[in-house]
């Protein structure tokens, strides 16, 4: 008895020193109403081991932030509970750049800015920063950077206005829901989530929350019930009517996860594993041709555990989700090489698409579609001439003709390039702009073979539509002045013709690799840019 009291003694001591009281008294943000100091709950617990970002402040630059920024108390108590309890952890920073919620929260605060909902939370000064440190290809951060942690707590009091813009108060515990501080085991985490009744904003992100809340749980399970055996490699394709000794195996496989619904033991590829074969297929955006290869069975060995992950990285990002407002908007999600069209919150049509390849990655964030530029000319980036054009130019003198391209100029020593309207232009016979800091549009492409492809990976950071020509017939519908006639017209002209839209269209690009699609499926893709490994390493232990 005498061994379990000391015991009981001991983790109250070890709880009471992870999570100290403190009394701010005299500063903005630290007063009650009568004058009495308020206590903020220090988690100590937090530290540089164990820190999702790790990078931590100073915690006299918060009050010099509230004095000299001249913060609402209201905002300054929130920002020092809510750093309080991240033991003054960063929140939008890591030693490596902005994080991903960092991203995410700016996303979503420049699509509610630009949608005109509401623009008294938004700080202009922030938005001289954030283009800057958004398109960075890499940063080295310190804890001392003055400027950083400037924009750090610009994000924080931005963050809070945002939370609280409806009148709605949020507690610091959710807040941290949004923003980790600690990395945790993943099947904790999980459990975390599992039991947490709330947490989004909107409805939109409620209805995605909720559905991958629901895989979640059945992965979940599934991990606390042995998850599944790993299937050696057939060396060869099994498709129906075929026989193998792993038949059996991976029928248990694709038992475990739904998509067979039955027991069957045999070594036969019969019907019934072609459906569910297939149904495999659709949910990883393949091919559903029911042939099941060595990258099948690969994908299939990915452990539960693994999975989970996956599903906690994009419950985090659904947290994010913007509220699709009425009118138009385009939603172009990477990973899925797709983008989608809505019109008054319903699904109008999708469209394939090919990305930016590893190393010139579509980046995600937010725009507004303004102008549709019919046969235009491609002004080749420096990057791409110093690379690719330079090089072909040195060893071809009629490269350029070839091409279609020309010179116009000279910069830095280097040759100014552009491609003329016409079949062999990269960018095709449209480009749609929607203003953005990385130079991003959406374009035709004369490379159509590569829309057979499953995965569409391959330009240089600009996103090119599988069937321009209906999105510009979309776009214009609403213009009399632009028959399909005079748009087909356009197209195949010799000038450049810029045409303004009469309503922006809101463009949402984002990076989801697990989602719940309007069938019940659950939709998992590979991780093409790392984003996913990235945020993962940061969110959990043992990564």
């Amino acid at each position: 008895m005498r061994q379990f009291l000391i015991s009981v003694a001991l983790l109250l001591i070890l709880i009471a020193c992870n999570n100290k009281k403190h009394k701010v008294p005299g500063e903005k943000g630290g007063d009650g109403e009568d004058g009495e100091q308020k206590e903020y709950t220090i988690n100590t617990s937090i530290n540089p081991n164990n820190a999702c970002n790790n990078l931590f402040l100073d915690s006299s630059t918060l009050s010099d932030f509230f004095t000299n920024d001249s913060v609402s108390d209201d905002i300054a108590d929130q920002m020092r509970a809510f750093y309080y309890a991240r033991n003054f952890e960063f929140a939008w920073f890591a030693p490596d750049g902005i994080t991903e919620q960092g991203r995410e929260f700016w996303n979503l605060n420049s699509y509610e800015v630009s949608s005109l909902k509401d623009s008294s939370f938004f700080l202009k000064a922030l938005n001289k920063r954030m283009p800057d440190i958004t398109t960075a290809d890499s940063m080295s951060i310190t804890p001392g950077d003055k400027s950083i942690i400037k924009t750090e707590l610009m994000l924080s009091e931005a963050f809070m206005k945002f939370m609280t813009k409806d009148g709605k108060q949020t507690s610091t515990d959710d807040l941290m829901k949004y923003v980790p501080a600690k990395k945790e085991d993943i099947m904790q985490s999980a459990n975390e989530v599992l039991s947490d009744q709330d947490g989004t904003q909107n409805e939109d992100a409620k209805k995605a929350f909720g559905l991958l809340k629901e895989q979640l749980k059945k992965y979940y399970d599934i991990a606390k019930k042995g998850g599944w055996q790993s299937i050696a490699y057939a060396h060869k394709k099994l498709k129906k009517g075929s026989s193998s000794a792993l038949l059996p195996l991976i029928k248990k496989r694709l038992q475990i996860t739904g998509e067979l619904w039955q027991t069957d033991t045999t070594i036969v590829f019969n019907d019934m594993l072609d459906s569910a074969v297939k149904s495999f297929q659709a949910g990883l955006g393949y091919t559903t041709d029911g042939i099941i290869t060595d990258s099948l069975i690969k994908d299939m060995n990915i452990p539960v555990q693994n999975r989970i992950a996956q599903l906690l990285v994009n419950i985090n990002r659904a947290r994010w989700m913007p509220e699709y407002t009425s009118g138009r908007l385009i939603v172009a999600n990477i990973p899925e090489y797709a983008l989608h069209v809505y019109e008054n919150k319903q699904k109008a049509f999708d469209m394939n698409v090919v990305v930016g390849k590893e190393g010139s990655g579509t980046v995600i964030f937010t725009g507004n579609l303004t102008e549709i530029v019919f046969s235009p000319y491609w002004n080749i980036p420096p990057s791409i001439v110093r690379k690719e054009i330079k090089p072909k130019m040195d060893e071809d003198p009629g490269y350029l003709q070839k091409e279609g391209m020309e010179v116009t100029g000279e910069s830095n020593g280097l040759p100014i390039v552009r491609q003329l309207p016409g079949p062999k232009n990269s960018l095709g016979r449209v480009k749609f702009l929607f203003h953005n800091s990385y130079n991003i549009y959406f374009h035709d492409t004369p490379a159509k073979n590569l829309f057979n492809k499953d995965k569409r990976a391959y330009s240089h950071g600009c996103i090119r539509l599988a069937d321009p020509v209906k999105m510009a017939n979309y776009l214009l519908q609403d213009n009399q002045l632009w028959t399909p006639g005079k748009i087909d017209s356009a197209m195949n002209n010799t000038k450049e013709k810029y045409v303004s839209l009469k309503n922006a269209v809101p463009v949402i690009i984002t990076y989801y690799t697990a989602w719940v699609d309007e069938t019940g499926r659950l939709n998992l893709r590979d991780d093409i840019y790392n984003h996913d490994a990235a945020a993962a390493a940061k969110m959990f232990t043992g990564q």
